[in-house]
């Protein structure tokens, strides 16, 4: 996992060694473990780390290089974030998936799972983008893993479904009037 140690020891990426060497002993007389009212040793632990990669030119520019790629992942992160229709398509996501899966049961109650392939298969999704909806739906209860691995959705999903569907059809009915 990346730590940004720019973050933790609270210093721009351009630093110089004098403004690092400064807030290094601010923080290690901070976080001491000897310090009995801030003395945490973790923390200790977390800054001699980042102060022993950022004070040696070789290590930093290594570091500066997982640093920069760690920058272009937190843009994207923003960058998704920022994009209003985002939501949106994981809504639809969603509920294909509910209607997937409701049809399925509906057809064959006795055998009422989707593998993960085919879900895949059938909603045109990744499976990096797929294991976010089943994880939230898994966690809202309306899907569950059966014995034989597949996945099926519950009678929470089943209500669920019932009720999106009844709430398009209303709005659906009173936008043509």
């Amino acid at each position: 996992m990346f730590v940004d140690y720019y973050e933790l020891l609270e210093i721009s990426p351009n630093a110089n060694s004098e403004t690092l060497e400064r807030i290094f002993r601010y923080f290690a007389m901070r976080y001491h473990p000897d310090n009995q009212q801030t003395g945490n040793e973790a923390r200790f632990s977390e800054i001699v780390e980042a102060h022993n990669v950022l004070r040696d030119p070789v290590k930093r520019a290594q570091y500066d290089i997982s640093y920069r790629e760690h920058a272009g992942e937190r843009l994207k992160l923003v960058e998704e974030a920022s994009d209003p229709k985002g939501v949106e398509k994981d809504a639809l996501v969603q509920a294909k998936l509910l209607s997937l899966l409701y049809v399925k049961r509906r057809q064959d109650v006795g055998n009422p799972g989707i593998g993960d392939v085919e879900l895949e298969r059938l909603l045109g999704c990744p499976p990096e983008h797929l294991d976010f909806h089943l994880w939230y739906m898994k966690a809202k209860g309306w899907i569950a893993r059966i014995e034989n691995g597949t996945i099926a959705i519950t009678v929470e999903g089943v209500d669920r479904a019932d009720s999106e569907l009844r709430r398009d059809t209303s709005t659906r009915l009173l936008s043509r009037d």
